[in-house]
């Protein structure tokens, strides 16, 4: 069966899956970053994990995979196939699209993680159908993933998406990219977490205990919880105002709050907007598979440009 690599790389774990024509996963397996080891064993494992899946593939499926598609995070190179920089693992301008193609003998896609997720969403999960989305993950960070007629635009320097520091608290939280007042300072969940934190007097109270603290209709989680959709509600009004998506797909940790989230969201965008018009706001559908998926389209979508480009030639 003719199938293809796929591999998302987090800051502790990697999913790893062998992915059919049609989008289905054949195979899964899952195995840990090893950032504690420093980034050149991270590379190592990478490698040694593609090979195993490469060899699972020819053992059970009797046919080596036709390509390999890599999620990583940081600041990632697409049209080079370097990943530039990554903090959470350490490492910095690793040719990684080179070095798994040398290893695996077949064509290689290297994409970032969250715009992975993202084209994933938009093709075969909570997007599916729209010719334009804007895919939104609240984690520690806040990131995005522009998608235009099936694809993500990675921006001419590979930023683009970073919705997480469009600044929305002019001269408030510094953020560790050097501006003021960034929107994953105030809407993350890494940022409410702290907030209510602080506000509980429970230093190990999180966003999801927050949350829970909302549905009780605590004063207290109330005040940080809107603090919250208000700044999230400021960026996301400037992102629809510059791109105009036809669906806003929200994902992430915090996005696991359910309508205790997007109830007041839906309604803070409606307050804000004037001439733009209001898209489809919905949760996203893939959950932590997201990744992977995005990452099997991307090998997909390579050896079809690929044998395209052979046709033409």
């Amino acid at each position: 069966m003719r199938h293809v690599i796929a591999l998302d790389v987090g800051g502790t774990g990697m999913k790893a899956a062998l992915a059919g024509p049609r989008g289905e996963l054949l195979h899964r397996a899952r195995r840990a970053t090893g950032r504690e080891q420093g980034p050149d064993a991270v590379v190592a494992g990478i490698l040694d994990f593609a090979a195993e899946l490469r060899a699972y593939g020819t053992e059970h499926f009797g046919t080596p995979a036709s390509a390999a598609g890599v999620a990583v995070p940081g600041i990632v190179d697409e049209a080079r196939g370097v990943a530039a920089y990554a903090a959470n693992l350490g490492w910095r301008d690793v040719p990684l699209r080179d070095l798994l193609t040398e290893r695996l003998g077949v064509p290689v896609a290297l994409g970032h993680d969250v715009r992975t997720g993202g084209l994933a969403e938009g093709r075969v999960g909570a997007g599916r159908g729209a010719d334009r989305f804007l895919f939104v993950a609240l984690g520690t960070g806040i990131a995005g993933a522009i998608g235009v007629d099936g694809r993500v635009e990675a921006g001419a320097h590979g930023f683009a998406g970073e919705i997480g520091h469009i600044v929305v608290r002019p001269g408030g939280t510094p953020c560790p990219c050097g501006q003021h007042g960034c929107l994953e300072r105030f809407a993350s969940a890494a940022a409410v977490s702290e907030a209510w934190a602080t506000a509980s007097g429970d230093p190990d109270a999180d966003a999801a205990d927050c949350a829970k603290a909302v549905d009780r209709r605590d004063p207290r989680a109330l005040t940080v919880w809107q603090g919250a959709v208000d700044a999230l509600a400021d960026g996301l009004v400037t992102a629809l105002t510059l791109l105009d998506p036809r669906t806003l797909i929200i994902g992430g940790g915090l996005a696991e709050a359910g309508e205790t989230l997007f109830t007041p969201l839906r309604e803070a965008i409606r307050r804000r907007i004037t001439f733009q018009k209001q898209p489809s706001l919905v949760p996203a559908a893939l959950g932590d598979s997201a990744g992977c998926l995005g990452a099997g389209l991307l090998a997909w979508d390579l050896l079809l440009s690929t044998d395209r480009s052979e046709v033409t030639t």
